[in-house]
């Protein structure tokens, strides 16, 4: 395992790089920072030497940029390591399958994660919108819907509600008896009418995704367009690139925590495999505040014995919820902050001593100021400045690289809509 370089300290004249040693970056870093400050400059720079020195990343990006850029400057060597998952590459659609799952332990992960994003996407607050009920008929739906030989997909959860013969083809395979009674019992005994009325509050939260071409041409296909423990194994670089301007947000946050929930799905399947052979990992996350559930956070703390090295980042603290921000200060080794607003400043001031919070509020662009782990022990606070790019683009490839991974990981449109149509008939 090799150590990359985050940027360089300037003192008294005197410039020397800021090295991140391979076994300090399983404890995870934080950056936070206005827009346009230089926080994914320093992302850019860590990712693709993590490409260069060959090991295997997860690159999500929600505005599609930080992509392009990698894409121009990855390594010849490296071109067949490549997967592109581009949500806006609708004429050869990626699939990826939530409920996808190869025995009863990634299921009942899958399934626990398909309840918590439909709570982080209509109600983070548990303000009610996604109660106990909806969360009762998903769990058991989404458990109905994984069984059987062809297995099944998020958007054929309302089917199993509006066609009876599409339920009894998936309870036959059932082999769990509180699902079964689910079906037997408490549906069978509940009346037509407040059948009906929790069935519209129910189907409503999947309408948007059946109903978008984007996304049921992607979540609609049964099995995944490439195999995340597989991802982890051969140290291939998955970049995503969730661009809210070309899919839109919703669309966005749903495959992203997707992603997540797949990889994280993959990482703990580790614990199976000796030590030995975990080999170095590290996910990338811009604007993560979006894109995770409850369970990221005990992954925060655990990943490191699975050799998971994770990065986030985010414009401002006020952005996460009180116990992320917790488990943030508490969990995470090495915090980077760029120029931030008073409450920020205020706040990492707190952690960031002898620098004060004016430090924070007058950082020029590209300039930040880091609490680095250093051997299992978090440094003193101290200045930096981010690197240029460590090399230079070649246009033409980013294209040629997009092709490849249409051609090799993705379907056409054509046989994957006449595939759901059948799924869904």
């Amino acid at each position: 395992m090799e150590n990359i370089i985050i940027g360089k300290n300037e003192y008294r004249g005197k410039t020397t790089q800021i090295p991140y040693q391979a076994a300090d970056r399983f404890r995870h870093m934080y950056m936070v920072g206005k827009t346009g400050v230089g926080k994914s400059t320093v992302f850019q720079n860590m990712a693709l030497q993590d490409i260069i020195n060959n090991n295997g990343i997860c690159f999500i990006d929600p505005h599609g940029e930080s992509i392009d850029w990698l894409l121009a400057r990855i390594p010849k060597n490296r071109l067949e390591d490549v997967i592109l998952f581009d949500p806006s590459d609708t004429e050869h659609p990626l699939g990826l399958n939530l409920l996808e799952a190869k025995d009863p332990r990634e299921q009942d992960f899958l399934v626990a994660e398909c309840i918590e994003i439909f709570y982080q996407l209509f109600d983070p607050e548990r303000t009610g919108m996604i109660g106990p009920q909806f969360e009762h008929w998903l769990r058991n739906a989404a458990m109905t819907v994984m069984a059987g030989p062809e297995g099944g997909s998020i958007i054929e959860i309302s089917k199993l509600f509006m066609d009876r013969r599409f339920e009894l083809s998936k309870r036959k395979y059932l082999k769990e008896p509180m699902v079964l009674e689910f079906w037997t019992k408490q549906m069978a005994r509940t009346s037509d009418f407040h059948k009906s009325e929790m069935l519209n509050y129910f189907v409503s939260k999947f309408g948007h995704f059946m109903n978008n071409t984007i996304m049921r041409n992607i979540l609609g296909q049964h099995h995944s367009s490439f195999n995340f423990e597989q991802v982890l194994a051969h140290d291939k670089i998955l970049l995503v690139n969730l661009s809210k301007g070309k899919i839109g947000d919703l669309n966005a946050r749903m495959l992203g925590m997707i992603v997540i929930a797949k990889l994280e799905a993959a990482i703990l399947k580790r614990a199976f495999l000796e030590p030995g052979k975990r080999l170095p990992f590290y996910l990338y996350v811009d604007e993560f505040q979006n894109l995770i559930t409850d369970s990221f956070l005990s992954m925060l703390s655990e990943s490191r014995k699975y050799a998971l090295g994770i990065h986030l980042t985010n414009q401002y603290f006020a952005q996460l919820p009180q116990k992320l921000q917790d488990a943030i200060i508490g969990n995470v080794g090495t915090i980077l902050g760029f120029e931030v607003g008073v409450d920020d400043a205020e706040r990492l001031a707190r952690e960031f001593e002898p620098f004060s919070k004016e430090s924070f509020l007058n950082l020029p662009r590209f300039n930040f100021l880091i609490k680095l782990m250093i051997g299992g022990k978090t440094s003193r606070a101290f200045s930096g400045v981010s690197l240029p790019p460590l090399s230079s683009a070649v246009p033409a490839q980013a294209g040629k690289i997009t092709t490849l991974c249409s051609l090799a990981y993705g379907s056409p449109k054509p046989l994957v809509e006449e595939q759901i149509k059948r799924y869904l008939r």
